[in-house]
């Protein structure tokens, strides 16, 4: 190594002294050469640093500082850009050294147990509380926010393989059998798929037997909307993309973080070439070069889904000249549901929102113009299409327009994802899909939209549940994630839950959702609450927040003081 020259004023004459090393935490060879081992001749680009830091945390269980001192080196980083990233994403374990120079390195196995609000509900707390004891040192138990699978609470991950409707029983056995990995369940191959008349949408489209205008037409008279939960027109986005200047760029959201919602994760498990051919004629009427696909963490079922169904469609390609799909894995951050954080994420950076304008159809993913979608608006493309605007604008009730996927869980009998005509009211969900309430509970609440979308109360069940009619209320429909409150549950309680969550998903990069989450938060763990000081901090972080997390996050709250006053009497809300 070449040493460095460092020149020092001496009184009388000018002297030289040299370092042995320069100044900062120095390359390991040996770790160097594992990193370049277990990387191989993957591209040392800045955007796949989320990428190497999986395979190094794969292969180790861990990030060690000498490992990512030797990523930064093999990507000509800056060491502080390597560990700001590591250190942003809930999934990565950093080992630290202490004072004494000692490392400690993470237990080999974690288990993560859901506290998301359906998981709450149905008793994860006692057994976050329990399993510590029961599985011993070498297994590390953790509470996790929502990991997308409401509708079989309590879950459970042991690594990365879930264990649903979870027991202590189950997941020691799973510890013991030593299941870390999800075995996907059967799904649509793409043989079966084209049987089914699967890609001749596709195929003519790109023969030039359908029109790309015509297609855009059918979206636009559809009234289909984005449905990850800003509802943007699917057929306007469509056109405003493609009059941007090329090349353009491609990218799919299927962060689904939001707590209550599990419906990509359903749909992806079961026929992902019905999304793949969405995905691909909203790429071929747009004209974009390149996709990037950016699936939670959480979904390792679904990552092998998809990449089955990737290498599928590169073997045998349903058109000439298909783009270049790239698979890219988050790393447990809610806030990259966002569309500008999940494009940090996706170049390789830390999730945070981008202040707009300049917005992403224009200054998107690497500066390009960029059609950023849900999974579910893609996933309707094909059915659209080939049943007509009119067939899918039919549907609906109350005045509304459409179908929904409605991800329900809580208090009733069947939860799941329920295909559902838009406008539906709650009491209808839950009689006509739901198999009604549980027995010995009683409809007592309800949100209709997520952990963002507010709490309302039964006596308000008659709404119709679609983009734009619950906004009088103080609530939204987001992307459709209804959990049913009984009789036996508060909503204090779920207020509580909901706005922990926020301030643990908070980015930082913003005070008002920073500093607001979390002192809201103090202040509803309070046996009262100061409801003057949470309206202030209410109005702060709406007006100022960058972006939805902090803008939505006082929803819960607010709708709790306007709705649910009776629980915040003496003693009311104790925590």
């Amino acid at each position: 190594m070449n040493q460095v020259v460092i020149p020092i004023a001496v009184e009388g004459a000018g002297r030289e002294r040299k370092r042995r090393q320069p100044k900062g935490r120095q390359v390991d060879p040996a770790a160097r050469s594992e990193v370049r081992q277990l990387l191989g001749d993957a591209p040392r680009r800045r955007d796949l640093l989320i990428e190497h830091l999986h395979a190094i945390q794969d292969h180790f269980g861990q990030l060690a500082l000498p490992h990512l001192a030797a990523l930064a080196q093999e990507m000509r980083m800056a060491q502080a850009e390597v560990f700001e990233v590591a250190s942003f994403y809930h999934h990565f374990d950093l080992v630290r050294e202490d004072a004494d120079g000692r490392i400690a390195a993470p237990p080999a196995l974690t288990v993560r147990v859901c506290e998301g609000i359906a998981c709450e509900m149905s008793g994860a707390r006692p057994l976050l509380d329990r399993l510590p004891a029961l599985l011993g040192a070498d297994v590390r138990v953790v509470a996790a926010p929502c990991i997308g699978r409401c509708e079989r609470a309590p879950a459970v991950l042991v690594g990365q393989h879930p264990v649903d409707r979870a027991s202590e029983d189950a997941v020691q056995a799973c510890v013991t059998a030593g299941t870390v990995r999800h075995d996907p369940e059967p799904w649509i191959d793409d043989r079966t798929y084209r049987a089914q008349g699967g890609y001749r949408l596709l195929q003519a489209l790109a023969s030039g037997q359908t029109d790309a205008d015509a297609l855009i037409r059918t979206m636009e008279d559809s009234g289909l909307r984005g449905l990850g939960g800003a509802g943007f027109p699917t057929g306007r986005k469509w056109r405003i993309v493609r009059a941007e200047p090329a090349p353009r760029l491609m990218a799919v959201n299927i962060d689904e973080g939001e707590p209550g919602t599990f419906k990509d994760r359903v749909y992806l498990e079961r026929d992902p070439h019905r999304f793949l051919e969405g995905m691909l004629i909203a790429a071929q009427v747009t004209e974009v070069a390149e996709i990037y696909v950016y699936l939670r963490d959480e979904y390792a079922g679904c990552r092998a889904v998809l990449t089955a169904a990737l290498r599928q469609l590169r073997e045998d390609p349903p058109i000439p000249d298909l783009p270049e799909i790239h698979l890219r894995r988050g790393a447990g951050a809610y806030i990259c549901g966002e569309e500008s954080a999940m494009i940090e994420s996706i170049e390789g950076k830390r999730g945070m929102p981008r202040l707009r304008p300049p917005y992403v159809a224009q200054v998107g993913l690497f500066g390009r113009p960029t059609l950023e979608h849900n999974f579910e608006t893609l996933y309707w493309v094909r059915e659209i299409v080939e049943k007509g605007a009119d067939w899918f604008a039919g549907q609906g009730r109350h005045g509304r327009k459409g179908l929904r996927s409605f991800s329900v869980s809580g208090r009733v009998r069947r939860p799941g994802v329920h295909v559902a005509p838009a406008g539906i009211t709650v009491r209808e969900l839950i009689d006509e899909y739901c198999g009604g309430m549980l027995d010995g509970h009683a409809f007592y609440g309800y949100l209709p939209g997520g952990a963002s979308g507010g709490i309302l109360p039964a006596a308000m069940g008659d709404i119709p549940l679609d983009f734009d009619t619950l906004q009088p209320y103080g609530c939204f429909i987001g992307s459709a994630a209804v959990v049913i409150l009984s009789d036996q549950d508060r909503a204090v309680d779920a207020a509580r839950n909901l706005m922990h969550f926020f301030r643990t998903e908070s980015c930082g990069q913003c005070t008002p959702c920073r500093a607001g989450t979390a002192k809201t938060l103090e202040l509803i763990r309070q046996p009262q609450w100061d409801v003057e000081t949470l309206a202030d901090l209410s109005a702060v972080m709406r007006d100022a927040s960058i972006c939805g997390l902090g803008q939505a996050a006082p929803n819960p709250v607010d709708c709790v003081i306007r709705y649910f006053p009776h629980e915040l009497s003496a003693g009311e809300g104790q925590p």
